[in-house]
This record gives structure tokens, sequence and C-alpha cells, in this order.
């Protein structure tokens, strides 16, 4: 309960009701690839950051797997036992080379690759699929990347090194057994599941699987012995990460990431807060800062923000801004309601919950002449409501209100007073000045808008929040505070 941070490795099981009672919680650390012991949903919705260590343990793996296909095609364990066993069967284990035989890589991630890369050097001829990595990419490692169904009946030796997913799971099924070389040899060495344990053990027992290397299961450790038992089946209590190297590797690895992210220096392995990891970057950060306040000023001038905010960049700079731009802006948009602390991890989400939809759009075309950094405008859909702001030097500035625009940006920084009166009331700025003097706040800058309609805002740096801005209503037609 008064952890802000929470380092875990595989066996642990971070809950939605670990974390509903972790009040303090900031962040969970997992010291390895998977994050399937994080409910990583329950922790988004939460504001919690999940990171991982990716490549922590990415060798190891890997050698693991190679050792597996050896020992599929060598049938070492078996052969082992049967030493300890007192037995001498030389013709029972007779095996197969690796030269010439073809490796089915699913998967082209860290460890597929360096899978395959190590099995080439056996000779291997290495083929696989992933829908991230594109073939261009994987035929610099050595693996011709197909389709699925091309892949399934060339394959003499099949390995998975996927996440699980609900389009992972089952990925070798009936189906999909049925498609390929009979005798084939599996291996899966990332996720139980992965492997259709029921399918596997059918393909096993007709002939179709000529063997296969588990060092995973659905369940762990298994309750239903019967992949384990059969003779055909290597199994390991899972043991990818099991080395020295990985272990210290993951361990140090995930504790400087966090005293990175704590310290500001940076963020790294961030499985759920991709936006947060582009707010530590000295040239984003200030843009972060300023979609977050256009956001606050969304809010406070639309009273209550609700249907659909349209996030817009325009300009160059900003083309892949919005990613994390959409959430900066959402997280002003939704404080200070009666929702739970909003952060860059979490705004999206609990904006769908609250049935406030946010739409990004950018324009390499930026309306300002001067505002070459890029220019990002925030509007409420069907109604007047708009704001835009950009960035001068590190400080987030407002260009435009409610279709009035400032001549001289003012900045969204510190305290500050926005407020709307007639343009003909000359009276407001003396009665500010004297209010200020009454309560010792200092006047820091003062901006105003064009005139529109009559009306013009008003944008006042304090140094200190007012306590009561009754005095100031009664003489414009609306004010707020906000502290950006």
């Amino acid at each position: 309960q008064d952890c802000d941070g929470l380092i875990v490795r595989s066996a642990t099981k971070v809950t939605a009701d670990v974390l509903e009672v972790a009040e303090r919680l900031q962040v969970v650390g997992r010291a390895g690839t998977g994050v399937d012991n994080v409910d990583v949903e329950a922790a988004t919705r939460k504001g919690v950051l999940v990171m991982n260590t990716p490549t922590g343990n990415s060798l190891s793996a890997a050698e693991l797997t190679c050792g597996m296909i050896l020992c599929l095609a060598r049938q070492i364990p078996q052969a082992a036992a049967s030493m300890k066993e007192g037995r001498w069967d030389r013709k029972k284990y007779m095996g197969m080379e690796l030269n010439g035989k073809t490796l089915g890589v699913l998967g082209l991630g860290r460890i597929g690759r360096e899978v395959a890369t190590r099995m080439q050097a056996f000779g291997m001829k290495t083929i696989g699929y992933d829908p991230i990595i594109t073939p261009e990419i994987s035929a610099t490692f050595g693996v011709e990347q197909l389709p699925l169904e091309q892949i399934w009946p060339r394959c003499d030796f099949i390995t998975v090194h996927t996440p699980l997913l609900p389009s992972t799971t089952g990925l070798l099924n009936d189906s999909t057994f049925a498609k390929c070389r009979r005798g084939v040899q599996v291996v899966n060495c990332a996720r139980g599941g992965i492997v259709d344990e029921g399918a596997l053990l059918r393909a096993l027992r007709s002939g179709q699987c000529g063997g296969a290397a588990l060092d995973v299961f659905t369940q762990e450790p298994p309750k239903d012995r019967d992949l384990v038992n059969h003779p055909n089946v290597i199994s390991c209590p899972h043991l990818g990460a099991s080395t020295q190297e990985a272990q210290s590797r993951c361990g140090k690895e995930i504790a400087m990431q966090i005293v990175d992210m704590a310290t500001g220096k940076g963020l790294a392995g961030a499985v759920n807060g991709q936006a947060l990891s582009k707010a530590f970057a000295p040239q984003t950060k200030p843009w972060i800062a300023l979609g977050r306040a256009l956001g606050t000023v969304l809010r406070m001038a639309g009273k209550q923000v609700h249907g659909s905010v349209q996030v817009c960049t325009l300009g160059t700079p900003l083309r892949e801004a919005g990613s994390y731009l959409s959430p900066a802006v959402a997280t002003g948009v939704l404080a200070g309601g009666v929702r739970k602390e909003v952060t860059l991890v979490n705004a999206l989400l609990l904006a769908q919950e609250a049935g406030l939809k946010v739409t990004t759009t950018h324009n390499d075309t930026a309306s300002e002449p001067d505002s070459s950094a890029g220019l990002l405008q925030v509007s409420l859909q069907g109604t007047s409501h708009r704001v835009s702001g950009t960035v001068q030097g590190s400080t987030p500035v407002l260009r435009e209100l409610d279709g009035a625009t400032f001549k001289q940006p003012a900045p969204l920084a510190g305290p500050v007073l926005i407020y709307r009166s007639k343009a003909s009331e000359p009276s407001v700025l003396p009665a500010l000045t004297g209010l200020l003097g009454k309560v010792g706040v200092q006047l820091q800058f003062y901006h105003s808008s064009s005139t529109v309609a009559g009306e013009q805002w008003s944008i006042v740096g304090l140094s200190a929040p007012l306590s009561d801005l009754g005095e100031l209503k009664s003489r414009v037609m609306e004010a707020f505070q906000l502290h950006l």
C-alpha cells in the first residue's frame, strides 16, 4: 500500500485486486519480457505504468530454443535417460542432421532472429512470418518471409516466438498441423497456449508431429501430464530466462529503468505508456505541457466537455506528434473531474469510458506564418469552442481562444487568470490590479485578444492564485483560473 513502484518476475501475479489496494503505485516493472502476469488493462485504467525489459533474456531464450532443436534432432534427453537406467540403446535413438532442413520461425523479433541466425550456422534454411517485421528487414538476417499457409507444408522444424495474444492463441492447432509436413518437429519456448496442447497431443499420437520441445505450458506447472509423459516430447519447467546472465541483466535493467524514469532521464520498455515515454524527450516535454494546458482551457471555456474533441496538429515538425498530444489534451480535458487521477497512461481509456471521443488529424501546413515549430489546435465539435497554441523556446503559449487571436502569444505556465469581457469596458484591468494589490499578488504578464462580436479575452499571469474572483466576476462575462 505504501509503495510507489513494484518490481516482479514471472511468478508474481499483479492482479486488479493488487492494483486496487496499492493506492500510491505509479509503476510496475517486470524483470523479463512477458507481462501476462500483470493485469495491464487494470493498471492502465488506474494510470499505473507497466514496463518490461524486452532485451534482457533474449539471448538466453534463443540459446535454449537452439538447444531444444538439437535435442529433438538427436533425441539427446531420451538417450541420456536410458543410459541412467542402465541401457545401451544405440539403434533406438536414430536421429537426423539439421543441415539442409527447413526451420520455420514464427515471430521475427529479438529472439526469433537470434534463433534464425544461430541455426543457419548448422546449415538450416530459415523461413518465417511476422506481421510487423518487413520482408526486406528479415532478409538482412537470412529469413525468407512467407504467408503462413505456405510455411506449414515446407518446414521440418517450427519454432514460435510471438507474444500470447488473441491472434496467436492456438496458432498451431488441428487445422494447421494437418497442413504440415508429416513428422514435423515443434518447439515452444515462448508462451504456453501459442501451440494448442490438445491438438499437439493428437498430432503426436497420429505421427503427424514427430516430436515437440516445450519450455512453456498453458498451465504452469501442468496438471495434465499426457504431453510431458509422451516419449517424443522434451519438456522443461519454463527455463527460457533461467541463466545467471539473464537474471542479472533483467534485474539490473528494470532497476535502472525505474531510476531513470523517477529522475526524469528517460523511459524505456513502456508497455502501456508509449505517450509517457515521449514526455521525457526535451523537445516534446513543452508540447505535452501545451496539450495538457489547451485541454484544460477548453474544459474551462466549454464548461462541460462531452461528445468529440478534435486534436489537430499543423506543420511538418508535428507530423508524428498526434500519438502523444492526444492523451496530453485528454489529461487536461478530464482533470479536475470526479474521476480518478488522470495521466498520460490512462487518459484515452478514461476519456472513452466517459463517453468522450478524442480524434486526431494532421496537416503539414501551419496556418500561422510565424509558427515554424508547429501549431496545435483543439476544438469541441459541434460548438464554437476552439483553442490553439504553439511552443516558443520551451514555453507553451496560447494563440487563439474561441476565435479571438492573441497578437502577442500568452504564456501558459504557472497560475493564470483568463476572463472574457466587453471590449468597451475599460475598467476591468484597473479593477483587477486593485484587487491584486489588496491581496498581495503580483501581476506577471497581461495579454488581450482581438475583438470578436464586441468581446475580448484576456489572460493574466499571477504570482499566486486568487482565493476569490467574486469582485472581478461582477465586471466580466466569465472568468476562471488555471494552475499550469
